[in-house]
């Protein structure tokens, strides 16, 4: 092949992300971990791969990759093992807390730590706890507990039920972007009522975990937990503003604020995998936009997925955020554009409500199978709970700030301004609630790994027939940050 014949670096560095991830899982099989040596293989390889043809740099990217997951996973597998002698023994444990309490249908405080030391040796990885306690723990304090470890799930390397809390010290200094978040979450309590100020919190500022029981229940059975959790969609809405506001002023003011807003968002709703994740996405659509260039999205598919495997392999090995945030994610801006190129000839977008639909359809079609697979159910009637409310959110976490912007400064006069806020509010909790009480709104559908293999198999099939026959040329679509 000739010289110009070789790829765009942008996809080669695509091809050895996804690799990177591929790598990270087959790190779990011993005979696959590699020594730090490989990686300058790996460095090597990249290096041919600049100067060779199309097929040969592909190779070279994709066999970079994966060493380089291998190589990091292998890493973190060696980590892990150092928990094998406390499995089925009563441990001392101190960690910290890494992200918002959680609780059980009991009532039993449930905390993911990182940061931890088992009878005083640091370990690596996560551990998940439970507690009966019931003492004031917030995310970042340091605790010290004891109990019975058991082997970990999800992106937990261990797990604990029960444990006894010892000791909570709070940080010094402390969580500023915690305690911005519920500082200002107060001041939405004070404004608008119970159960809309929980959904309002969830909206603005991503909390969830003050979700009323009911309320959460009923979010999962109508497909909306997703609107509720710190996630892109959010981040769409904070940037969208923000260049709205000020790119005909000034392009670099417009980036500086929606890298401020990107920024303070994550910092107080924490680094969740769909959080990291939009994060990263953010962070990419926002320097391409402002250097005038435009990413494809596999391309930003494929490099945020091997950042953040990276940074934390457990979210490869089992974190099923992890797989719905990049799953959604590749619905919204993959499946949904072809879908509409399809359906409108290209010539012109439909709708905003139809796209919400599009989009929300195709996100919820990309995500079923892992869905299924993970936790065997579906929402029967998501979409039509997610056209009925995603379209407002927009307007709702403007009207939620003002609101919030009132309690701070003016109490005496906070729910009639919140008011607005608090009638769009009970509108979706009804529409939520009656909708979750359809019949056969929440589905069982109990699958094994090979039809997940069969449904994604089936899934790029049909992306690719919509690409051949639409020749959609992804470059050119608006620069986007996904709502998923």
């Amino acid at each position: 092949m000739t010289r110009s014949a070789r790829p765009h670096i942008s996809w080669l560095i695509a091809w050895a992300g996804l690799a990177v991830a591929g790598g990270i899982m087959l790190s779990t099989l011993p005979m696959l971990r590699l020594h730090i040596w490989w990686l300058f293989i790996a460095g090597t390889l990249l290096f041919v791969g600049i100067r060779k043809s199309t097929l040969v740099s592909i190779a070279c990217f994709i066999l970079a990759g994966l060493m380089i997951g291998m190589w990091r996973g292998g890493l973190e597998q060696i980590g892990l093992s150092q928990y094998e002698k406390f499995y089925d023994h009563t441990v001392a444990v101190q960690a910290t807390v890494s992200d918002d309490v959680a609780y059980g249908p009991g009532g039993d405080q449930r905390l993911m730590l990182s940061g931890v030391s088992l009878n005083g040796v640091r370990v690596n990885g996560q551990i998940w706890i439970s507690s009966d306690s019931g003492q004031d723990i917030k995310r970042s304090d340091l605790v010290v507990l004891k109990g019975k470890l058991g082997s970990g799930f999800g992106s937990a390397a261990a797990s604990m039920f029960h444990a006894s809390i010892i000791k909570v010290t709070h940080p010094n200094p402390p969580d500023f972007g915690l305690q911005t978040r519920d500082w200002f979450a107060a001041s939405i309590r004070a404004a608008i009522p119970e159960p809309e100020s929980s959904l309002a919190s969830g909206y603005l500022v991503g909390q969830r975990s003050n979700l009323p029981a009911d309320l959460d229940n009923e979010l999962k059975a109508t497909g909306l937990t997703h609107a509720v959790v710190a996630s892109g969609y959010n981040l769409t809405i904070l940037v969208s503003l923000a260049r709205q506001l000020f790119a005909q002023t000034s392009k670099y003011l417009a980036a500086l604020s929606a890298t401020s807003m990107v920024v303070g968002f994550m910092l107080m709703s924490g680094l969740s995998p769909s959080m990291t994740r939009a994060g990263l996405v953010a962070g990419l659509t926002l320097a391409a936009w402002y250097y005038g260039r435009r990413l494809h999205p596999f391309v930003l598919l494929a490099i945020a997925a091997a950042a953040t495997a990276l940074i934390n392999p457990f979210y490869v090995w089992g974190d099923i955020g992890w797989y719905l945030s990049f799953t959604s994610f590749a619905g919204v801006i993959i499946l949904s554009p072809l879908v509409q190129h399809a359906l409108w000839h290209g010539d012109k977008k439909p709708g905003f409500a139809v796209q919400i639909l599009v989009d929300t359809m195709s996100a919820q079609l990309v995500t079923l199978p892992v869905m299924v697979f993970a936790f065997g159910h579906y929402a029967t009637y998501a979409l039509i709970a997610n056209l009925l409310v995603l379209p407002l959110i927009p307007i709702t976490m403007l009207l939620i700030f003002i609101a919030g912007l009132c309690g701070l400064l003016a109490p005496a006069f906070a729910h009639t301004i919140g008011l607005p806020a608090t009638l769009v509010l009970h509108y979706m909790t009804t529409v939520i609630a009656h909708i979750a009480d359809w019949p056969g709104a929440y589905g069982d559908l109990p699958v094994g790994f090979p039809i997940l293999v069969i449904g994604y198999a089936a899934l790029i099939g049909l992306i690719l027939i919509l690409w051949r026959k639409t020749g959609h040329d992804f470059r050119a679509e608006p620069e986007l940050i996904t709502t998923s």
